[in-house]
């Protein structure tokens, strides 16, 4: 039988959405704010030679600074000032999630709800610009170490770097929040679907012109869209896979009357922990291979120069790194997420058991038990998705927008947002709903 959220889902209409005023101010504001990011990508941090980094960038653009610049939605490439994009932001996150698991001090704040998240969330703040310049300073030395990067190199140039880099990343950390609480969907998760969706196009184009110039074969081409189109249809199915535990409610009786106890389901998705982890493995790898990127070579010790080469894109190290960074975030973001022990207390403070497990204790145990053998499918799944698009990414030469973990991102963060969307209309048509059966119950009255 389908649920009263899932009936109404299936009542939605385009008149719905005609009258949710509340939505579309929501949606126009989602747009307006990306339309911002997107102007900030193509804004130049000054002080650049343009030519000659043009040049240099596209010497290099085939490894890591091409996923960086994927990230980051060009704003590499033409070096702007939103060129550090949401990264520094989102290590900072990892950092302080991982100190809350060994911290006492900040699992307590954890456990203080709204309150203790505000102060984690000020502490990934402070986080956020020290490993923010220190990026930035990174990038303003290997810029001056380029031949002809930069037109006047010297310390103006350098204090000028960090503070219009930084800026640039905090803005974006601000703007996240902004479309998060007034707008559609997870701002941060946006603004990193906005630019790898900017980039879309012109990585069709670039394969369509690789095929007509005989660098890749037209079967290879065809080969690859027919991967990508199963990649986003096993995302689809995955994402929307679900692991219903049957929940029981006993009877209970009101004066004379007995009701009948109620039945529900308890929904654990396949993959809990989303597209995070595959963001917070590319982020993590990034990490120490942005300055490296633009620096010289020629200037690293010879075990940097190694540890470069072998964290290159496509390389196996590269590759294994990525993966078992992706399954372990999908752990751990699962834990932080999904507490199976408050739901245990939830469902005995309302009641609520799964037949067959003592409520309390066991119950928790049973969740989290089917919790764990799910999350191994779910990172089994993530592994798979982002590994294999990446290997023919590399073996091939496609741009790396149409590789695997790209994909995961916009399909993830889509499907996301238009839940949130249809939760909006639900809401919408619940509460006329209600309205509608007041007034009636008005006219009942007179």
């Amino acid at each position: 039988m389908a649920s009263a959220a899932e009936q109404l889902a299936s009542n939605l209409s385009f008149s719905t959405f005609a009258k949710a005023e509340d939505l579309k101010k929501r949606l126009w504001f989602t747009l307006a704010a990306l339309l911002v990011y997107r102007l900030g990508t193509h804004i130049p941090l000054p002080g650049l030679n343009p030519e000659a980094y043009a040049q240099a960038f596209r010497s290099q653009a085939g490894g890591i600074l091409g996923l960086f610049n994927m990230f980051s939605g060009g704003a590499v490439q033409r070096m702007a000032i939103f060129a550090l994009g949401i990264m520094p932001y989102i290590s900072a996150s990892i950092i302080v999630q991982l100190m809350t698991s060994v911290v006492p001090a900040l699992e307590n704040l954890k456990k203080e709800g709204e309150q203790g998240r505000k102060i984690i969330n000020q502490y990934t703040r402070y986080g956020t610009v020290l490993l923010g310049a220190l990026q930035a300073y990174g990038i303003a030395v290997g810029l001056e170490s380029g031949s002809g990067l930069v037109v006047d190199p010297g310390l103006f140039f350098r204090i000028s770097t960090v503070i219009t880099l930084l800026g640039g990343t905090m803005f974006l950390m601000w703007l996240g929040e902004q479309i998060t609480s007034r707008g559609i969907g997870n701002g941060i998760s946006l603004i990193i679907f906005a630019g790898i969706a900017a980039g879309l196009p012109s990585a069709l184009a670039g394969t369509l012109e690789l095929g007509r110039t005989g660098a890749l074969s037209t079967s290879l081409i065809l080969a690859v869209i027919v991967i990508a189109m199963a990649v986003i249809a096993v995302i689809v199915f995955v994402e929307r896979a679900q692991r219903r535990l049957l929940i029981q409610y006993p009877k209970r009786q009101v004066g004379n009357r007995m009701f009948q106890g109620d039945t529900s389901h308890l929904p654990l998705k396949l993959n809990t922990s989303g597209v995070i982890p595959a963001i917070f493995a590319s982020s993590l790898l990034l990490l120490p291979a942005t300055v490296a990127g633009f620096a010289n070579t020629t200037a690293l010790p010879s075990w940097a120069t190694a540890i470069v080469a072998a964290l290159g894109h496509g390389q196996p190290l590269y590759m294994l790194l990525y993966a078992a960074l992706i399954a372990f975030f999908a752990f751990f973001y699962t834990a932080i997420v999904f507490n199976p022990k408050d739901t245990a207390d939830n469902l005995k403070k309302h009641g609520g058991f799964i037949p067959g497990i003592r409520p309390g204790e066991r119950t928790a145990e049973y969740i989290d038990f089917v919790l764990t053998r799910i999350t191994v499918i779910g990172a089994v799944y993530l592994v798979f998705v982002c590994i294999l698009p990446e290997i023919l990414v590399s073996q091939t030469g496609i741009p790396l927008a149409l590789g695997g973990t790209s994909l995961l991102i916009v399909v993830s963060v889509t499907l996301d947002t238009v839940a949130q969307i249809q939760g909006h209309l639900i809401a919408q048509q619940y509460e006329g709903l209600i309205k509608k059966s007041k007034l009636r119950g008005g006219k009942r009255g007179r």
